[in-house]
């Protein structure tokens, strides 16, 4: 049993490490950049099941570390959440496959709002139609899932928070984020009082 363990963490980590470098992230934070911290707007995540969950975890973290974001389940933004994206914000879709429709749908929707949003896309399909309508596409690689049939996200998932970190970091770095400003947005807790401290 600890070896099949093994042997599932080291394709977790292969997988990581086979994430394209391609100066793609650069992109994309320079265009967050101009439309959040320059003009005012904000980054809104997008995307279905597993892939929007990570995405609402990309939205808090950024909005913890002095960029703000949000998430917007592809669903409820049909039912009136669309109201939420304004004209300078930036969207980021989530999308393995590159072919969800909730997801696809999202974006012909904003575009009907707002026309030259600019759209990233984060995929494990760097030939799909989500690939086709972003300005920027930060491709994870497509590895396989470990999952023994080979359908239930876990690869895809692991790489996609891979991404979501250094995009967040990457942030951090751009605006120069420091201890005391994440004190100022994280007031309880561990973290809280620990951005606080003199250590």
């Amino acid at each position: 049993m600890k070896s099949k363990v093994k042997q599932l963490i080291e394709k977790e980590i292969e997988a990581i490490k086979n994430i394209p470098i391609d100066g793609v992230i650069e992109k994309a934070v320079d265009i967050l950049y101009e439309n959040i911290h320059q003009k005012q707007g904000k980054l809104v995540i997008s995307g279905m099941g597993k892939a929007g969950q990570i995405g609402m975890n990309i939205a808090t973290t950024l909005s913890s570390t002095g960029t703000p974001a949000v998430f917007i389940h592809p669903s409820e933004a049909q039912h009136g959440d669309l109201g939420l994206v304004q004209k300078n914000d930036v969207l980021l879709l989530i999308s393995n496959s590159g072919k969800t429709r909730e997801v696809l749908e999202f974006d012909l929707l904003v575009k009907q709002l707002h026309t030259n949003i600019p759209v990233l896309a984060l995929t494990g399909n760097n030939q799909s139609p989500l690939k086709e309508l972003a300005n920027v596409c930060l491709y994870t690689g497509n590895p396989k899932e470990i999952c023994p049939l080979g359908l239930t996200p876990t690869t895809s998932t692991t790489v996609m928070t891979i991404v979501g970190d250094v995009l967040v970091v990457s942030m951090m770095e751009k605006i120069n984020f420091t201890k005391q400003d994440y004190a100022k947005r994280h007031h309880s807790g561990y973290l809280g009082q620990k951005a606080k401290s003199n250590e």
